[in-house]
């Protein structure tokens, strides 16, 4: 079962930047029911949480994890505008046979929600089941730590343009991705592309490849032909979007790309050559961006 996550692994104590940085805390309660046979999660509260949007504040919520275990996972709900949020959430892990309850370390990863773009990591905190006394509830005040994957390549997607003027359509082609990021816990993707048509600021049109299980370097060879008048050409712009497909909640973005006469310089090196070289297929790799 596909994971949707930003993949904070737990192992590593190495983290990237200062590490002074400060990114509050939370609040949890763990225990065990021998009786029921249920492990209890309560998520209580954050505090001290960094402003993570440009008003100054964070939407937060919490994802919870038993690791390695990928059948398990919850998320509580969205807090708005709230840097020291009170979820008083309960999760029950119902039927759990104490014995691979030791086995499982509890992965608490703190977001921010953004409802247009991928939900921002806050940071992250791990703690083995079998270093605690499950046999009554405890609560526990933990540091965030950083999430260990923040940066890091997203991988690069292989694009056709063929712009003809004759029908005035572009066909834009996707051809295969390489080193696609992981975003599952598994360590691996199931990437699919969307490609929006924009006019200005205005969807226009969609289409979407298939989705590739478990797969970093996809193979697509998919062609979505757009109508696209040439006195629009200078407002047009194609913003391709390679996906990780998630059955249980909201997809996760890898990462994107903006082909235009007017983004980034391999952008429109692209575009310049494909309009020089009409009715023929100009292929180029491009670096996903987030």
């Amino acid at each position: 079962m596909v994971q949707d996550t930003l993949q904070c692994g737990s192992e590593e104590e190495e983290h990237e930047g200062p590490v002074c940085e400060k990114l509050g805390r939370i609040q949890f309660s763990v225990g065990y029911s021998f009786q029921d046979s249920t492990l209890t999660v309560k998520i209580l509260k954050g505090q001290d949480l960094p402003a993570k949007d440009f008003s100054g504040t964070s939407d937060p919520f919490v994802k919870l994890y038993l690791l390695p275990d990928k059948k398990h996972k919850l998320e509580t709900k969205v807090k708005r505008k709230n840097l020291n949020p009170h979820w008083n959430e309960t999760f029950l892990f119902e039927g759990f046979p104490f014995e691979k309850v030791v086995q499982r370390t509890l992965y608490l990863q703190v977001l921010d929600y953004d409802r247009f773009s991928r939900n921002d990591p806050i940071g992250e905190v791990s703690v083995p089941l079998n270093k605690i006394d499950l046999a009554h509830m405890q609560t526990f005040w933990k540091e965030l730590k950083p999430c260990s994957d923040g940066s890091g390549s997203r991988g690069d997607l292989l694009v056709t343009l063929c712009y003809n003027p004759t029908a005035n359509t572009i066909t834009v082609s996707i051809i295969k991705a390489r080193n696609l990021k992981a975003m599952d816990i598994g360590g691996t993707s199931d990437p699919y592309v969307k490609v929006w048509l924009m006019n200005k600021d205005k969807r226009v049109e969609k289409k979407k490849t298939v989705v590739m299980k478990r797969c970093l370097n996809p193979v697509f060879n998919e062609s979505f032909p757009f109508d696209v008048p040439a006195h629009v050409l200078r407002e047009t712009t194609i913003v391709i979007t390679v996906m990780d497909k998630d059955r249980l909640s909201r997809n996760d973005v890898i990462g994107k790309i903006y082909l235009s006469w007017k983004s980034g310089p391999a952008e429109v090196k692209h575009w310049k050559d494909m309009m020089s070289h009409p009715r023929t297929a100009v292929a180029q790799w491009h670096a996903l961006k987030a």
